[in-house]
């Protein structure tokens, strides 16, 4: 009867310890759960059960006359004929601040050389610059003001220097964002229609172009169409706390969850796709200043989902290590480093080592230990770790 009595208790134990630790890995895990599994489950009851996203689309079309004051904007610079007469892989946007003339420096000396992608890689991509207008001048750099020239007239000089600005005089701040976008959408439609691929980035995203301009020669020769990929949001709700950068009032967004859509660090969309947005944009209120999500809007309003890269990083910057560097997209949060991480990632020994056997286990290994932390990284996720 003791001898019993100990075993019951023991299995007590054994149960009470078990539980414990199911419920610590839970509550661990819980903010990863509620970002996929949570997530998907509001994005497809709102497409399927409630279908709200048709209300939206309906609420936000405005007559054609109206949208206009959303791209009627003057060019401050222009570059019509920079896509005439080329095959062109990929247009390749980048949203900069007027003031960030060395973050542009930086991608045009590494990942975003037309030179270097032209000879190395043997495509043809065009890289340019979606700025608006500078700030007032009380807000224009100390060296700017004691050089007494104004700050406009150093980005002209940058431009007549490059030849990649692409500035339109709306105010250049994070509420005009969606401004910016609708940029960049109009200007390839006019411009650099032909391209086969468009694609929107912030100037401090990390880009491995080797790798992105292998996917998308693939991509093309298979000929595909709604082509939108990314880091892909399901699910995600307003934003309400008005101390937050991203706070929507109600009266901008009354519904509880946006379309999918995916980060606008980076991604990258057909040129089917561009031309449709472009469409949208047309009759949609771009009032709504987060610009990814606008593009949600958009891309729900044209029947276009995005699909998740699985190397395409949301807020988050990617590990440092040559196995990460072997199926890297994109990288963000990179500005002092982009120059030694580009010289690593791009290095031929990144390639080399995981060709073999051993170096793709070792490579699994690696991945799993730098991906599948039990808490939630906006970089890449733990099924990263075994493509």
């Amino acid at each position: 009867m003791f001898m019993t009595f100990r075993r019951i208790r023991k299995c007590q134990c054994m149960q009470l310890v078990t539980t414990c630790l199911v419920l610590s890995v839970v509550m661990v895990c819980w903010e990863q759960m509620d970002s996929s599994f949570v997530s998907h489950v509001k994005s497809y009851s709102h497409r399927y059960l409630i279908n709200r996203f048709v209300v939206i689309n309906k609420s936000l079309t405005i007559p054609r006359e109206q949208a206009r004051r959303f791209s009627n904007f003057r060019y401050l610079m222009d570059h019509p004929d920079k896509c005439v007469g080329e095959d062109i892989l990929l247009l390749l946007f980048v949203k900069s601040s007027p003031e960030n003339t060395e973050r542009r420096n930086a991608i045009r000396s590494t990942w975003g050389n037309e030179t270097y992608i032209q000879n190395t890689l043997g495509a043809t991509v065009k890289v340019v610059f979606a700025l608006g207008a500078p700030q007032t001048k009380k807000e224009e750099p100390s060296w700017s003001k004691r050089s007494g020239v104004g700050f406009q007239n150093q980005l002209f000089h940058e431009n007549r220097l490059y030849g990649d600005l692409i500035q339109q005089d709306f105010l250049d701040s994070f509420h005009n964002l969606t401004l910016k976008l609708i940029l960049q959408f109009h200007w390839m439609h006019s411009r650099c229609a032909h391209a086969r691929f468009f694609m929107t980035a912030d100037d401090d995203i990390f880009i491995h172009m080797p790798n992105l301009v292998k996917h998308l020669q693939d991509v093309s020769s298979r000929g595909v169409m709604d082509f939108w990929i990314g880091r892909v949001h399901r699910g995600a709700p307003p934003i309400r706390n008005n101390d937050s950068k991203y706070y929507v009032p109600f009266e901008m967004y009354p519904w509880v969850v946006y379309p999918d859509y995916t980060a606008g660090a980076g991604y990258v969309v057909s040129r089917d796709v561009a031309d449709k947005i472009y469409q949208a944009t047309l009759t949609l209120n771009a009032s709504l200043y987060i610009d990814d999500v606008f593009m949600g809007i958009c891309a729900h309003a044209i029947g276009v989902s995005p699909q998740e890269h699985l190397f395409f990083a949301g807020e988050g910057k990617a590990p440092y290590h040559p196995c990460i560097y072997d199926q890297m997209m994109t990288s963000h949060g990179h500005v002092e480093d982009i120059y030694d991480l580009w010289k690593a990632a791009i290095h031929p020994e990144v390639k080399e080592r995981i060709t073999w056997l051993t170096g793709r286990l070792y490579c699994t290994a690696v991945k799993l230990s730098l991906l599948c932390k039990p808490y939630y990284l906006d970089t890449y996720p733990c099924k990263a770790a075994f493509s």
